[in-house]
């Protein structure tokens, strides 16, 4: 009782000083608005990183030396013939030039048969020499082209790597610097490079991390246009089916006192805005609208109770109180778990998302009801259709009579069904990208399709290296350390989603060879160090600076073995993992020297893909139980904590068997939606259950209490739920393949929350009588159903 008579203190002040309430939060948020106005939205590449992951750590270390995760690779491709061709080559030549000035670009890892890395190697009376293929100038004639194509024949360093076998293709590669990236900066360069020098028999295909970000950004318009489609959608729905101004303007200003609240506190912290997270940011925005329309609901029941406006409002803030906050902060904790994982992104992601939760306790809980004590014609309608009497409350109807009697056992059962089936298939979602390409586009999308062609035509466009830290200098010219640096890459390359790798050691075979008049069964290891040194000198002759880089250091002690990869899905990567550590378990190093995974794109996408995995189910876990303790602290029974459990592990059941039937992965993206999930599947149930109990305690009656419970809060239920759900479908239409699966697991979540709560709670409610519904008082002989 004690807790009930401050919530009747403070909706009282909160009525009587409703002046200086509706100030003062108006104020703020005039205030938070201008803050929100300055918010940065852009992606920053380290925050998808997990810190302090050994994986992040080497490829920080060695990523500028050895190739990082961003690299751009382009194809130019020759639709006639090979690229044996003036035209073909100039082209070459023109789009390796053109990357030397792209912002942020490390100029020393841009490769290409045009540049200074790609090398010939040729025996002559004076010995060894290696010169750039094809740089500073262009085969001037015939007879020089035909030399350049048995260059490219002989040398394994190139001939599948940056020629294509059948010689139709050329592979540029260009690495840029993390920390230097703009990635609207670079999207814009490097597409209009590709564009630039596309056609005229020449396709020019482009993919690479940084460019998919770019694509991201490059969508952001789009993304702000269906944003405010589905919130013209929202409002023309609420208008039909609430049928009042109020209904529609006060639940769409209570969205947007928390947005501008949430994005101003964001800005004053210096958090910035990642543009993959703005799908959460909508998720957000809709509790809150939810929220609001059921104390919408609740002050329209006190209304036809004959309460004034005032008592109206005081009444519904006292009688929601408890379900509102609740839902609310059981939102914000399951979303605030989410800054356990190591990853900046997902951290910041937590904050913004907690935060923005927590503002629904005053945009929906305090300004909604005391702006409603204002109301001066509760009963005026703007719309002349009744829908409530013809859509809404037939439904109700229904479903009031589906969850008492028998059928309630029925419903009961069936739920217990459909939770064992969906979480049986649930285990079968994909930690990772479950698809080849990214999972951001759709599969048709030019990103995904040059990305197919790129990797069909060479050995794979997404890199990892494996650091080999050698002993102590000179340690990568010992023959029993090459030696196994070389069965190393032979056991890669039997995995077929790795195209091939590279090392120092594919340096000094070809060398060797030249030595003996190019005769490939010499094509070895030296026998002692010494030799090796001497094969390697040879190759270095001539050769500038950086060239050696993305094979080894300056005093030999340290080097890479780097993998192509065909794709980077979740079950690609964590088998190419498996297998290196494996081969390094049953293969040390001689002495003191170590293989150190790892870097690369598809090395920090290794370390992504462990944490998600590692922790997913903790998240999940945590979350299950915050709602256990918060609901059990609520109500004072341990029983309420178990009570809605089964309806939010059905939610999220159904929702990762939905993603592993459409190849949705489990990642760093798709896992703040999966926890903003634990929370709205519980949110609509609290107000159903709220409402029975209120009920029994004025009527004793648990049909009764039932019914009049799904007449307002379902009411709110239904409404909420409908209007989102046709909403968000409104996001299958955009761009970004993400984005339209976001939409699709919002819609489906919603549809379950909303099914849920309107039939298996109240069933549950009826076949269980928990008593923290309804205490120890005796209900009556069951009453007919009210349909009012």
């Amino acid at each position: 009782m004690q807790q009930v008579s401050r919530v009747e203190r403070f909706a009282a002040f909160c009525i009587e000083r409703r002046k200086f309430v509706t100030t003062l939060i108006l104020a703020l948020t005039v205030v938070f608005a201008w803050f929100a106005a300055h918010v940065e939205i852009k992606t920053i590449f380290h925050d998808l990183l997990p810190k302090g992951h050994p994986f992040i750590e080497i490829n920080d270390k060695y990523n500028e030396r050895f190739g990082g995760p961003n690299i751009v690779s382009i194809m130019v491709e020759a639709e006639n013939g090979d690229i044996f061709q003036p035209q073909v080559l100039e082209r070459i030549k023109q789009v390796t030039d053109d990357l030397y000035l792209v912002p942020a670009i490390n100029q020393f890892q841009v490769i290409s048969l045009a540049s200074r890395k790609i090398r010939s190697i040729n025996s002559s009376t004076e010995g060894i020499e290696t010169k750039p293929m094809m740089w500073p100038d262009l085969p001037k004639d015939q007879a020089e082209i035909d030399l350049l194509r048995e260059q490219v024949l002989a040398n394994p360093l190139v001939y599948g790597r940056y020629v294509s076998p059948d010689l139709k293709s050329a592979l540029v590669t260009a690495d840029f610097i993390d920390r230097l990236i703009d990635y609207g900066k670079l999207y814009d360069a490097v597409t209009a490079i590709a564009a630039k020098y596309d056609g005229n028999g020449v396709n020019v295909r482009v993919v690479g991390e940084p460019l998919l970000t770019g694509w991201v950004v490059h969508y952001l318009p789009e993304t702000f246009k269906l944003f405010l489609i589905t919130i013209v959608i929202m409002t023309a729905l609420l208008f039909v089916t609430v049928r009042t101004w109020r209904g529609v303007l006060l639940p769409m200003l209570a969205g947007l006192v928390s947005a501008l609240w949430a994005l101003g506190i964001a800005s004053l912290f210096k958090v910035n805005f990642d543009p993959l997270i703005i799908v959460v940011a909508f998720l957000v925005t809709a509790r809150a609208i939810s929220h609001a329309v059921q104390m919408l609901a609740a002050f329209d029941d006190e209304l036809e109770r004959g309460h004034a406006p005032r008592d109206a409002a005081a009444k519904a803030l006292v009688a929601l109180f408890r379900p509102g906050m609740l839902g609310v902060v059981v939102d914000a904790v399951a979303v605030a778990i989410v800054a356990a994982m190591p990853m900046p992104l997902l951290q910041k992601t937590a904050f913004v998302g907690a935060v923005w939760l927590g503002t629904i306790a005053v945009s929906a809980m305090v300004l909604v009801p005391t702006l409603l004590s204002w109301v001066t014609k509760p009963h005026a309608v703007a719309f002349p259709v009744d829908t409530n009497r013809w859509l809404l409350r037939p439904l109700l109807n229904l479903c009031g009579t589906l969850v008492l009697g028998r059928r309630s056992i029925i419903v009961v059962l069936l739920g217990l069904a459909v939770l064992l089936l969906s979480g049986f298939y649930a285990t079968k979602v994909t930690v990772g990208d479950a698809l080849p390409g990214t999972p951001l586009l759709w599969p048709d999308h030019p990103y995904n399709v040059d990305a197919k062609a790129i990797n069909d035509t060479f050995q794979g466009s997404d890199q990892m290296f494996v650091v080999v830290d050698g002993e102590g200098p000179n340690a990568l010219k010992e023959p029993e350390l090459l030696t196994n640096i070389d069965n190393f890459q032979r056991y890669l390359e039997t995995q077929p989603q790795i195209g091939g790798t590279v090392s120092v050691v594919d340096l000094i075979g070809p060398v060797n060879a030249n030595l003996h008049e190019g005769n490939r069964r010499f094509e070895e290891l030296g026998p002692v160090a010494d030799i090796n040194g001497e094969l390697l000198f040879m190759y270095m002759q001539g050769a500038d600076p950086g060239d050696m880089d993305r094979f080894v250091d300056t005093d030999f002690k340290d080097g890479a073995v780097t993998m192509f990869f065909r794709d980077h899905k979740g079950d690609t990567i964590r088998t190419a993992v498996s297998r290196i550590e494996e081969y390094i378990e049953n293969n040390p190093l001689p002495g003191e020297s170590t293989y150190k995974l790892a870097g690369g794109l598809v090395g920090v996408l290794a370390a992504v893909n462990e944490e998600v995995f590692a922790r997913q189910v903790e998240s999940i876990a945590l979350a299950l139980l915050t709602l256990f303790i918060l609901s059990a602290i609520a109500y004072r029974s341990t029983v309420a904590g178990l009570f809605y459990m089964p309806l939010v592990i059905m939610s999220n059941t159904i929702t990762f068997a939905f993603m592993a039937w459409k190849g949705i992965g489990m990642n760093i993206n798709t896992l703040p939606v999966a926890a903003l999930g634990i929370g709205l599947g519980v949110d609509y149930a609290f107000y159903i259950v709220d409402g029975v109990k209120e009920r029994f305690e004025e009527t004793g009656d648990v049909m009764q209490s039932l019914q009049g419970s799904l007449r307002t809060a379902g009411r709110g239920v239904l409404i909420t739920g409908g209007t989102m759900i046709a909403a968000v479908l409104v996001w299958y239409a955009s761009s970004l393949k993400f984005q339209a699966e976001m939409g699709l697991l919002m819609a489906l979540w919603l549809t379950v929350s909303a099914i849920t709560s309107l039939l298996l709670i109240p069933a549950m409610i009826y076949v269980f009588r928990p008593a923290f519904v309804f205490g120890d008082g005796k209900p009556h002989a069951a009453a007919k159903p009210v349909t009012a």
